[in-house]
């Protein structure tokens, strides 16, 4: 059995109706149900705060470390998943091509915007160092998908093009980051709980993808306008390997966020 925490946000929604179209046994407990004494089997952690993380530090804390720690304590699982992201990373630097599981994470308490990093460090610290076994930490790059409510990247440029004809991003037409299909996000977390091998694992694309191929789709599909203000920073974020996953359960990225434009703005439409 696999018990899916955190099953009304969009990734666990998402695991949720890939496990019941398979047929496969789940548990989704409700928001703050008790689960002390419960024996959880496979347990994947979605619990977590998104893009209002900045204005909710202690929800954030609560949802990346409190929560986890009573479930550490207080239930009985065959393996736990947590998932954290790959925006860890985002003061890490290599000298190599691609960021690894191995390299160090650099967070500042003088920044804000850092308590998101550093709350999933101290999650995944809090798991990886539990005393339970088969203990999995999944860092996901920008997961990407129909997620009408979300305030990511993907879905407000999509809802400005659809609403207002006209799209002001506030980043370089060369900055770039690593998008992965939560399709692809949701049958890799499945089958990962289901291995033996614990530890760190990044999951992504392996590849970048920038700002201008983005947009320059997204004006193609919708007739938008795109304009960049003229504060617009470059971020470019330095590209992750994937060739952990890839080892261990074969993963291979099935659509990119250039194939699924068309499908997430006619959802949009609708």
């Amino acid at each position: 059995m696999i018990t899916v925490l955190g099953a009304s946000g969009f990734i666990g929604s998402n695991i949720v109706n890939e496990l019941a179209a398979t047929g496969s046994a789940f548990y989704a407990p409700k928001r703050d149900e008790s689960l002390r004494d419960k024996d959880l089997g496979h347990a994947i952690y979605c619990i977590g705060m998104t893009a209002d993380f900045r204005t909710k530090p202690f929800e954030t804390a609560e949802a990346h470390v409190s929560k986890l720690a009573d479930v550490l304590q207080y239930c009985s699982f065959e393996s736990l998943t947590y998932l954290s992201s790959t925006r860890v990373y985002i003061k890490s630097k290599t000298d190599n091509r691609y960021l690894t599981e191995a390299d160090n994470i650099v967070v500042n308490s003088n920044d804000p915007s850092d308590i998101f990093a550093a709350s999933k460090i101290t999650g995944e610290l809090l798991a990886l160092n539990s005393g339970k076994k088969n203990i999995k930490v999944v860092r996901p790059s920008n997961v990407f998908g129909i997620d009408i409510y979300s305030q990511n990247f993907i879905t407000a440029i999509v809802k400005e093009a659809l609403k207002n004809s006209k799209v002001e991003l506030l980043t370089t037409p060369d900055s770039a980051k690593d998008y992965i299909f939560v399709g692809d996000v949701c049958s890799a977390l499945i089958k990962l709980a289901q291995q033996p091998q614990a530890g760190i694992y990044n999951l992504c694309s392996g590849t970048n993808t920038n700002n201008k191929d983005i947009v320059e789709e997204l004006s193609r599909l919708t007739g938008a306008e795109i304009v960049y203000s003229p504060e617009a920073q470059q971020i470019i974020f330095q590209e992750i390997s994937n060739a952990k996953v890839r080892n261990v359960i074969d993963f291979k990225p099935t659509t990119t966020v250039l194939d699924a434009l068309p499908e997430i703005i006619a959802a949009f439409k609708n």
